[in-house]
């Protein structure tokens, strides 16, 4: 059979193939402790399940409107309006199955042969391989541990050309738990006046989750760009609601309905019982968010703590997401040998660097989406295996 040359450039997302190797040695009697998987190890809100649960006993069982429900695209905006006194019109939501699935919507509708995406390496594999789907160019926003793991302005404005179709931002960040400072924001935005044909895709599925006091910066605060945003957000890590799949984006006028052309050529609608569990997550009680941010905040300084001991490895302090990147290139490994050697003679899984961009060398990606006992002793395995 003959298939388009799109599918021979698609990648993937390494940490599902870490996850399927570390499910395959735990079945074979291994003890394998899993620090490569980004999903939150608490299980979904009761409140949530049950409003899921009652939905379908009352009968939601048919199609919802391709953009949502109309009640919970309305609940999208008041908690935006809530958290960040963002103005945001409904009938500029759309309700998607996942995040990725904006991704997909928004790179699809700009890449194209000889049209260059801007994405940040190290950074979401999907990003790459969905440009590279498309045929566009993808141009790496470097991501430096010198700066925090967040972007620089000027780079960043600086790999702008006439090419340049999309930029691609992603504040807190995967992998790397990076949060880039509001000062680069402004100084990005500003610059961006200078690129009005540029629409930019911010990627802020971890704006709840920040540490030390740090503040989310959403780019719904910069009015001069909302013709030409795009705001990828939804559930899954908030709410512990990975299996869910449910993502909302907003999307600027010039281009929500060619979004909504495509949800309804492409799933028709996300699943009707899961978006009224969205519903409750959005307008119920926010506890169990803050519950998961201060587990994964004490969970951050001992990953930092035990790495930073460990022989040829030293690591800055994450301040987003549930992640850290610590430096292994004073040990003598490469990052992916190393992480593959970790899982099979320690039964760590971790993710090597390289396998979230060219940049990645030299690190490796450790998630405290875990317990803290479980943690304590992954990071033990790991030292003793370098120590040995």
């Amino acid at each position: 059979m003959h298939t388009v040359p799109n599918f021979d450039r698609i990648g993937e997302e390494n940490a599902f193939a870490v996850l399927a190797r570390a499910n395959q040695l735990a079945s074979g009697g291994m003890e394998v402790i899993n620090l490569g998987i980004g999903q939150p190890d608490f299980p979904t809100p009761p409140h949530i399940v049950e409003a899921a649960i009652k939905a379908l006993r009352d009968g939601q069982h048919g199609y919802t409107a391709a953009t949502g429900m109309p009640e919970l695209r309305e609940a999208v905006c008041a908690d935006l309006h809530r958290r960040f006194a963002a103005e945001v019109n409904p009938d500029n939501v759309i309700i998607v199955p996942g995040g990725k699935v904006t991704m997909f919507a928004a790179i699809l509708m700009f890449g194209e042969p000889g049209a260059e995406i801007l994405y940040p390496d190290p950074g979401f594999p999907i990003y790459r391989s969905m440009i590279e789907y498309t045929g566009a160019t993808p141009v790496p926003v470097p991501i430096r541990e010198d700066k925090g793991f967040g972007i620089s302005a000027e780079e960043t404005l600086g790999l702008i050309t006439d090419k340049t179709r999309l930029l691609i931002l992603n504040s807190p960040a995967n992998p790397c738990g990076g949060v880039t400072p509001k000062s680069e924001i402004d100084a990005l935005v500003a610059g961006l006046a200078n690129h009005p044909d540029v629409a930019i895709m911010s990627d802020e599925i971890y704006d709840q989750l920040l540490y030390d006091g740090e503040t989310h910066v959403t780019l719904l605060d910069y009015p001069e760009i909302r013709d030409r945003l795009i705001l990828l957000n939804g559930w899954s890590k908030t709410y512990a609601m990975t299996g869910w799949r449910m993502g909302y984006s907003i999307w600027p006028d010039a281009l929500y309905d060619k979004v909504r052309k495509l949800a309804v050529n492409a799933w028709s609608c996300v699943n009707t019982p899961a978006q009224f569990g969205g519903l409750a997550a959005l307008t119920g009680r926010q506890d169990a968010v803050a519950d998961m941010r201060a587990a994964f905040d004490t969970r951050r300084k001992v990953v930092h703590e035990m790495l930073n001991a460990l022989p040829g490895v030293s690591c800055i302090l994450p301040k987003g997401a549930f992640y850290a990147f610590p430096n292994i290139t004073e040990t003598g490994w490469e990052a992916k040998p190393l992480a593959s050697a970790l899982l099979e003679n320690t039964g760590v899984a971790t993710i090597g660097g390289p396998d979230f961009g060219i940049l990645g060398e030299g690190y490796i990606r450790i998630s405290y989406a875990n317990s803290e006992d479980n943690i304590r002793r992954a990071i033990t395995r790991i030292g003793d295996f370098l120590a040995g």
